[in-house]
Protein backbone atom coordinates (compact mmCIF):
# COMPACT_ATOMS: atom_id res chain seq x y z
CA UNK A 1 0.00 0.00 0.00
CA UNK A 2 1.28 3.65 -0.83
CA UNK A 3 0.38 6.82 0.92
CA UNK A 4 2.33 10.18 0.81
CA UNK A 5 3.50 11.59 4.27
CA UNK A 6 5.35 14.10 5.43
CA UNK A 7 9.16 13.30 5.94
CA UNK A 8 8.93 15.06 9.93
CA UNK A 9 6.42 12.03 10.19
CA UNK A 10 8.84 9.21 9.32
CA UNK A 11 12.36 10.81 10.65
CA UNK A 12 13.47 12.90 13.15
CA UNK A 13 15.50 16.31 11.74
CA UNK A 14 18.41 17.79 13.81
CA UNK A 15 20.14 20.55 13.79
CA UNK A 16 22.87 21.87 14.08
CA UNK A 17 24.56 23.00 17.41
CA UNK A 18 23.82 27.15 17.21
CA UNK A 19 24.44 28.07 20.51
CA UNK A 20 27.61 29.21 22.92
CA UNK A 21 29.28 25.90 22.67
CA UNK A 22 29.05 25.76 18.47
CA UNK A 23 33.00 25.01 17.61
CA UNK A 24 34.96 28.11 16.56
CA UNK A 25 37.22 28.38 13.67
CA UNK A 26 40.17 27.96 16.34
CA UNK A 27 38.41 24.74 17.02
CA UNK A 28 38.52 23.15 13.55
CA UNK A 29 41.01 21.73 12.30
CA UNK A 30 42.57 19.41 9.27
CA UNK A 31 43.75 16.65 11.85
CA UNK A 32 42.20 15.87 15.03
CA UNK A 33 39.17 13.35 16.82
CA UNK A 34 35.56 13.82 15.68
CA UNK A 35 34.60 14.70 12.14
CA UNK A 36 32.79 17.88 11.65
CA UNK A 37 31.09 17.74 8.41
CA UNK A 38 29.95 20.56 6.20
CA UNK A 39 28.61 20.90 2.71
CA UNK A 40 31.71 20.32 0.79
CA UNK A 41 32.02 16.65 2.90
CA UNK A 42 29.18 15.45 0.79
CA UNK A 43 28.85 13.68 -2.04
CA UNK A 44 25.32 12.99 -2.61
CA UNK A 45 25.75 9.31 -1.52
CA UNK A 46 28.59 9.11 1.19
CA UNK A 47 30.81 11.90 3.16
CA UNK A 48 33.87 12.31 1.96
CA UNK A 49 36.54 11.85 4.44
CA UNK A 50 39.84 12.89 2.06
CA UNK A 51 39.48 16.49 3.23
CA UNK A 52 37.51 16.10 6.33
CA UNK A 53 37.78 18.91 9.23
CA UNK A 54 37.75 17.88 12.87
CA UNK A 55 37.23 18.70 16.47
CA UNK A 56 38.41 17.33 19.33
CA UNK A 57 36.31 15.16 21.52
CA UNK A 58 35.99 17.43 24.52
CA UNK A 59 34.02 20.30 22.20
CA UNK A 60 32.12 17.23 20.44
CA UNK A 61 31.00 16.49 24.51
CA UNK A 62 29.76 20.42 24.79
CA UNK A 63 27.67 19.83 21.84
CA UNK A 64 24.12 20.15 22.36
CA UNK A 65 22.67 19.20 19.27
CA UNK A 66 23.94 17.99 15.76
CA UNK A 67 25.60 14.67 16.19
CA UNK A 68 25.28 12.09 13.88
CA UNK A 69 25.26 8.25 13.69
CA UNK A 70 25.08 5.60 11.17
CA UNK A 71 22.03 5.48 9.44
CA UNK A 72 21.49 9.29 9.35
CA UNK A 73 21.26 11.50 6.16
CA UNK A 74 23.16 14.77 6.45
CA UNK A 75 21.65 17.46 4.57
CA UNK A 76 22.58 20.78 3.26
CA UNK A 77 20.04 23.79 3.90
CA UNK A 78 22.26 26.64 2.70
CA UNK A 79 24.46 27.17 -0.46
CA UNK A 80 24.11 23.64 -2.06
CA UNK A 81 20.26 22.73 -1.41
CA UNK A 82 19.42 19.05 -1.41
CA UNK A 83 23.41 17.77 -1.16
CA UNK A 84 23.46 14.94 0.69
CA UNK A 85 24.63 12.18 2.18
CA UNK A 86 24.55 8.79 4.55
CA UNK A 87 26.48 7.50 7.43
CA UNK A 88 27.06 4.38 6.58
CA UNK A 89 29.77 3.75 9.06
CA UNK A 90 29.60 3.45 12.87
CA UNK A 91 31.86 6.52 13.22
CA UNK A 92 30.32 9.24 15.09
CA UNK A 93 30.94 13.06 14.42
CA UNK A 94 29.17 16.04 14.30
CA UNK A 95 27.24 18.52 11.46
CA UNK A 96 27.63 22.38 10.72
CA UNK A 97 24.84 24.82 10.96
CA UNK A 98 24.53 24.97 7.34
CA UNK A 99 23.51 21.13 7.66
CA UNK A 100 20.71 19.34 9.00
CA UNK A 101 20.52 15.44 10.16
CA UNK A 102 17.53 13.33 9.04
CA UNK A 103 17.14 10.37 11.40
CA UNK A 104 14.61 7.75 9.81
CA UNK A 105 12.56 5.61 11.52
CA UNK A 106 13.96 2.07 10.48
CA UNK A 107 10.67 0.54 11.37
CA UNK A 108 8.94 2.51 8.40
CA UNK A 109 11.29 3.57 6.00
CA UNK A 110 14.48 2.03 4.64
CA UNK A 111 17.20 4.94 4.71
CA UNK A 112 18.52 3.86 0.88
CA UNK A 113 14.37 4.29 -0.12
CA UNK A 114 14.45 7.44 1.38
CA UNK A 115 17.92 8.74 -0.15
CA UNK A 116 16.71 7.64 -3.28
CA UNK A 117 13.22 9.58 -2.40
CA UNK A 118 14.62 12.72 -1.78
CA UNK A 119 16.67 12.90 -5.23
CA UNK A 120 13.05 12.57 -7.00
CA UNK A 121 11.46 15.46 -9.05
CA UNK A 122 9.17 15.28 -6.67
CA UNK A 123 11.08 16.60 -3.62
CA UNK A 124 12.85 18.95 -5.83
CA UNK A 125 10.08 20.70 -6.82
CA UNK A 126 8.92 21.02 -3.35
CA UNK A 127 12.78 22.17 -2.42
CA UNK A 128 12.52 25.01 -5.21
CA UNK A 129 9.19 26.03 -4.16
CA UNK A 130 10.76 25.54 0.00
CA UNK A 131 13.83 27.88 -0.77
CA UNK A 132 13.36 31.88 0.84
CA UNK A 133 14.40 33.28 -2.23
CA UNK A 134 17.18 35.54 -0.91
CA UNK A 135 20.45 35.41 -2.73
CA UNK A 136 21.28 32.82 -0.32
CA UNK A 137 19.93 29.62 -0.92
CA UNK A 138 18.51 28.94 2.28
CA UNK A 139 15.91 25.79 3.80
CA UNK A 140 15.12 25.59 7.37
CA UNK A 141 14.60 22.81 9.14
CA UNK A 142 11.02 22.99 8.91
CA UNK A 143 10.28 23.10 5.55
CA UNK A 144 12.55 19.78 4.71
CA UNK A 145 10.30 18.29 7.41
CA UNK A 146 7.15 19.59 5.84
CA UNK A 147 8.72 17.81 2.56
CA UNK A 148 5.67 15.06 1.27
CA UNK A 149 7.23 11.39 0.55
CA UNK A 150 4.96 8.77 -1.06
CA UNK A 151 5.99 5.89 1.45
CA UNK A 152 5.01 2.27 0.14
CA UNK A 153 5.18 -1.11 2.43
CA UNK A 154 8.53 -1.55 3.76
CA UNK A 155 9.12 -4.72 1.63
CA UNK A 156 7.83 -2.52 -1.74
CA UNK A 157 10.85 0.13 -0.51
CA UNK A 158 13.61 -2.43 -0.46
CA UNK A 159 12.20 -3.97 -3.88
CA UNK A 160 12.37 -0.55 -5.34
CA UNK A 161 16.00 0.19 -3.82
CA UNK A 162 17.18 -2.69 -5.30
CA UNK A 163 16.24 -2.10 -8.75
CA UNK A 164 17.10 1.22 -9.02
CA UNK A 165 20.58 0.03 -6.99
CA UNK A 166 20.99 -2.31 -9.60
CA UNK A 167 20.40 -0.35 -12.36
CA UNK A 168 22.62 2.81 -10.46
CA UNK A 169 25.35 0.44 -10.57
CA UNK A 170 25.23 0.19 -14.50
CA UNK A 171 25.54 4.02 -14.96
CA UNK A 172 28.51 3.78 -12.61
CA UNK A 173 30.19 1.42 -14.52
CA UNK A 174 29.87 2.62 -17.62
CA UNK A 175 31.07 6.22 -16.23
CA UNK A 176 34.18 4.76 -15.08
CA UNK A 177 34.75 2.78 -18.40
CA UNK A 178 35.11 6.44 -19.56
CA UNK A 179 37.21 7.88 -17.26
CA UNK A 180 39.46 4.52 -17.91
CA UNK A 181 39.45 5.73 -21.43
CA UNK A 182 39.87 8.93 -20.65
CA UNK A 183 42.96 8.12 -18.41
CA UNK A 184 44.33 6.11 -21.38
CA UNK A 185 44.36 9.18 -23.76
CA UNK A 186 46.30 11.06 -20.98
CA UNK A 187 48.83 7.81 -20.58
CA UNK A 188 49.81 7.75 -23.99
CA UNK A 189 50.53 11.48 -24.61
CA UNK A 190 52.71 11.03 -21.83
CA UNK A 191 54.01 7.60 -23.61
CA UNK A 192 54.80 9.49 -26.74
CA UNK A 193 55.22 13.17 -26.03
CA UNK A 194 56.97 12.71 -22.18
CA UNK A 195 56.91 14.88 -19.13
CA UNK A 196 55.72 18.30 -20.28
CA UNK A 197 56.69 20.17 -17.07
CA UNK A 198 60.12 19.12 -17.70
CA UNK A 199 60.21 18.27 -21.34
CA UNK A 200 61.96 14.99 -20.36
CA UNK A 201 61.78 14.01 -24.19
CA UNK A 202 63.95 18.07 -25.65
CA UNK A 203 61.13 18.78 -27.60
CA UNK A 204 61.61 21.94 -29.75
CA UNK A 205 59.65 24.82 -27.40
CA UNK A 206 58.06 27.60 -29.22
CA UNK A 207 55.26 30.12 -28.63
CA UNK A 208 51.95 29.62 -29.39
CA UNK A 209 51.87 33.44 -31.32
CA UNK A 210 54.20 31.51 -33.71
CA UNK A 211 51.07 29.76 -35.09
CA UNK A 212 48.51 32.16 -34.22
CA UNK A 213 46.93 33.72 -37.64
CA UNK A 214 43.70 35.34 -35.87
CA UNK A 215 42.84 35.60 -32.30
CA UNK A 216 39.73 37.25 -30.62
CA UNK A 217 37.24 37.00 -27.79
CA UNK A 218 33.67 36.19 -27.60
CA UNK A 219 30.56 38.65 -27.49
CA UNK A 220 28.78 40.21 -24.42
CA UNK A 221 25.21 41.49 -23.83
CA UNK A 222 24.35 38.79 -26.53
CA UNK A 223 21.13 37.99 -24.31
CA UNK A 224 18.87 39.49 -27.02
CA UNK A 225 19.41 37.32 -29.49
CA UNK A 226 18.61 34.05 -27.36
CA UNK A 227 16.07 31.97 -28.81
CA UNK A 228 14.47 28.61 -27.52
CA UNK A 229 14.63 26.96 -31.08
CA UNK A 230 17.27 24.68 -32.65
CA UNK A 231 19.43 26.70 -34.85
CA UNK A 232 22.64 28.73 -34.48
CA UNK A 233 24.54 28.43 -30.78
CA UNK A 234 26.42 30.29 -27.92
CA UNK A 235 29.36 28.30 -26.52
CA UNK A 236 29.84 29.57 -23.35
CA UNK A 237 32.48 27.71 -20.18
CA UNK A 238 30.39 24.97 -19.67
CA UNK A 239 30.00 23.94 -23.48
CA UNK A 240 34.12 23.46 -23.44
CA UNK A 241 36.35 21.07 -21.21
CA UNK A 242 38.67 18.31 -21.28
CA UNK A 243 39.50 18.91 -25.36
CA UNK A 244 35.99 18.57 -26.51
CA UNK A 245 32.82 20.92 -27.17
CA UNK A 246 29.53 19.49 -25.52
CA UNK A 247 26.51 21.00 -26.51
CA UNK A 248 24.14 18.85 -24.68
CA UNK A 249 22.99 21.70 -22.74
CA UNK A 250 23.33 25.04 -25.30
CA UNK A 251 22.31 28.44 -25.57
CA UNK A 252 20.66 29.09 -29.26
CA UNK A 253 20.86 32.11 -30.46
CA UNK A 254 19.99 34.09 -33.84
CA UNK A 255 22.77 35.95 -34.35
CA UNK A 256 22.66 39.60 -35.86
CA UNK A 257 24.18 40.30 -38.97
CA UNK A 258 26.82 42.75 -37.88
CA UNK A 259 30.90 43.05 -37.35
CA UNK A 260 31.09 41.33 -33.91
CA UNK A 261 29.42 38.44 -34.98
CA UNK A 262 30.98 37.95 -37.98
CA UNK A 263 34.36 38.05 -36.01
CA UNK A 264 33.27 36.11 -32.82
CA UNK A 265 31.65 33.08 -35.16
CA UNK A 266 33.62 29.90 -35.51
CA UNK A 267 35.48 27.82 -38.23
CA UNK A 268 36.20 24.03 -38.03
CA UNK A 269 39.77 23.56 -36.66
CA UNK A 270 39.57 26.53 -34.48
CA UNK A 271 40.72 26.42 -30.63
CA UNK A 272 38.85 27.64 -27.86
CA UNK A 273 40.27 28.79 -24.42
CA UNK A 274 38.13 29.79 -21.42
CA UNK A 275 39.84 33.19 -20.19
CA UNK A 276 38.08 33.55 -16.92
CA UNK A 277 37.11 31.72 -14.18
CA UNK A 278 37.90 28.30 -14.44
CA UNK A 279 40.66 29.37 -16.52
CA UNK A 280 42.44 26.78 -19.53
CA UNK A 281 39.16 25.18 -20.72
CA UNK A 282 39.47 24.04 -23.85
CA UNK A 283 38.21 22.24 -26.77
CA UNK A 284 38.13 22.21 -31.11
CA UNK A 285 35.29 23.51 -33.00
CA UNK A 286 34.51 20.12 -35.66
CA UNK A 287 32.74 20.19 -38.78
CA UNK A 288 29.90 19.17 -37.32
CA UNK A 289 29.74 22.27 -34.93
CA UNK A 290 30.93 24.58 -37.65
CA UNK A 291 28.24 23.64 -40.10
CA UNK A 292 25.76 24.71 -37.45
CA UNK A 293 26.76 28.14 -37.14
CA UNK A 294 28.01 28.64 -33.70
CA UNK A 295 29.83 31.91 -31.69
CA UNK A 296 31.34 32.11 -28.50
CA UNK A 297 30.74 34.54 -25.58
CA UNK A 298 33.31 36.77 -24.05
CA UNK A 299 34.71 33.93 -21.17
CA UNK A 300 36.08 31.96 -24.22
CA UNK A 301 38.72 33.18 -26.51
CA UNK A 302 38.98 31.90 -30.45
CA UNK A 303 42.65 30.78 -31.38
CA UNK A 304 42.70 30.23 -34.84
CA UNK A 305 45.86 28.29 -35.46
CA UNK A 306 47.98 27.71 -38.73
CA UNK A 307 47.20 24.03 -38.89
CA UNK A 308 49.65 23.24 -41.34
CA UNK A 309 52.73 23.55 -38.96
CA UNK A 310 50.73 22.40 -35.96
CA UNK A 311 47.47 20.48 -34.82
CA UNK A 312 44.83 22.31 -33.10
CA UNK A 313 43.92 19.43 -31.61
CA UNK A 314 47.26 18.49 -30.39
CA UNK A 315 47.54 21.98 -28.60
CA UNK A 316 44.22 21.62 -26.61
CA UNK A 317 45.81 18.02 -25.31
CA UNK A 318 49.10 19.40 -24.58
CA UNK A 319 47.21 23.02 -23.06
CA UNK A 320 45.52 19.89 -20.69
CA UNK A 321 48.55 18.62 -19.29
CA UNK A 322 50.51 19.63 -16.07
CA UNK A 323 52.77 21.57 -17.93
CA UNK A 324 49.94 23.12 -19.73
CA UNK A 325 47.91 24.01 -16.70
CA UNK A 326 50.64 25.31 -14.73
CA UNK A 327 51.29 28.18 -17.10
CA UNK A 328 47.17 28.98 -17.06
CA UNK A 329 48.00 29.61 -12.87
CA UNK A 330 51.21 31.54 -13.53
CA UNK A 331 49.81 34.15 -16.46
CA UNK A 332 46.27 34.78 -14.35
CA UNK A 333 46.39 38.46 -14.58
CA UNK A 334 43.67 39.61 -12.01
CA UNK A 335 44.52 37.59 -8.66
CA UNK A 336 41.21 36.25 -7.17
CA UNK A 337 39.20 37.02 -9.96
CA UNK A 338 40.63 34.89 -12.64
CA UNK A 339 41.34 36.14 -15.95
CA UNK A 340 43.76 35.91 -19.02
CA UNK A 341 44.61 38.56 -21.47
CA UNK A 342 45.37 37.63 -25.28
CA UNK A 343 49.08 38.83 -24.54
CA UNK A 344 49.24 35.69 -22.13
CA UNK A 345 47.64 33.61 -24.53
CA UNK A 346 50.41 34.60 -26.98
CA UNK A 347 53.40 34.24 -25.13
CA UNK A 348 52.46 30.09 -24.05
CA UNK A 349 54.91 27.82 -24.78
CA UNK A 350 54.60 24.71 -26.17
CA UNK A 351 56.72 21.35 -27.07
CA UNK A 352 55.92 21.03 -30.90
CA UNK A 353 57.00 17.32 -31.80
CA UNK A 354 56.96 16.41 -35.52
CA UNK A 355 53.86 16.80 -37.29
CA UNK A 356 53.46 13.14 -38.46
CA UNK A 357 53.92 12.14 -34.64
CA UNK A 358 51.17 14.60 -33.51
CA UNK A 359 48.99 13.33 -36.22
CA UNK A 360 49.59 9.41 -34.95
CA UNK A 361 48.62 10.54 -31.19
CA UNK A 362 45.74 12.27 -32.66
CA UNK A 363 44.58 8.83 -34.49
CA UNK A 364 44.72 6.93 -31.02
CA UNK A 365 42.56 9.29 -29.71
CA UNK A 366 40.15 8.89 -32.87
CA UNK A 367 40.18 5.64 -31.95
CA UNK A 368 39.52 6.00 -28.36
CA UNK A 369 36.55 8.09 -29.18
CA UNK A 370 35.38 5.87 -31.27
CA UNK A 371 34.80 3.50 -28.05
CA UNK A 372 33.68 6.38 -26.26
CA UNK A 373 30.65 7.41 -28.63
CA UNK A 374 29.58 3.68 -27.48
CA UNK A 375 30.05 3.32 -24.27
CA UNK A 376 28.12 6.99 -24.04
CA UNK A 377 25.38 5.89 -25.73
CA UNK A 378 24.72 2.82 -23.06
CA UNK A 379 25.28 5.63 -20.28
CA UNK A 380 22.60 7.83 -22.23
CA UNK A 381 20.57 4.65 -22.42
CA UNK A 382 20.66 3.26 -18.77
CA UNK A 383 20.35 7.31 -17.23
CA UNK A 384 17.16 7.38 -19.45
CA UNK A 385 15.96 4.07 -17.95
CA UNK A 386 16.88 5.17 -14.59
CA UNK A 387 15.34 8.89 -14.87
CA UNK A 388 11.88 7.07 -15.69
CA UNK A 389 12.14 4.49 -13.03
CA UNK A 390 12.33 7.58 -10.53
CA UNK A 391 9.30 9.23 -11.95
CA UNK A 392 7.28 5.63 -11.73
CA UNK A 393 8.27 5.61 -8.12
CA UNK A 394 8.18 8.64 -6.52
CA UNK A 395 6.54 10.78 -9.47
Amino acid sequence: MKMKVKLGDIAILINGDRGKNYPSQADIVLDGDVPFVNAGHLNGRNINFSEMNYISKEKYAQLNSGKFREGDILYCLRGSLGKKAVVNSSIQGAIASSLVIIRPDSMRVDVDYLMFALDSPSIQEQLIKANNGSSQPNLSAASVRGYEVDLPDKKIQEDIVDKLSKVRAIIDARQQELQKLDDLIKARFVEMFGDTVTNSMNWEEHVLSEYIVFLTSGSRGWAQYFTDESGEVFITIKNVKNNHINLDNVQYIMAPNNKEAERTKVQAGDLLISITADLGRTGVVDEDIASKGAYINQHLSLVRLDSSKISPLYVSYFLETEGGKRQFESRNQNGVKAGLNFDAIKSLRILVPDKKLQEEYLQFVKQVDKSKVVIQKALDETQLLFDSLMQKYFG
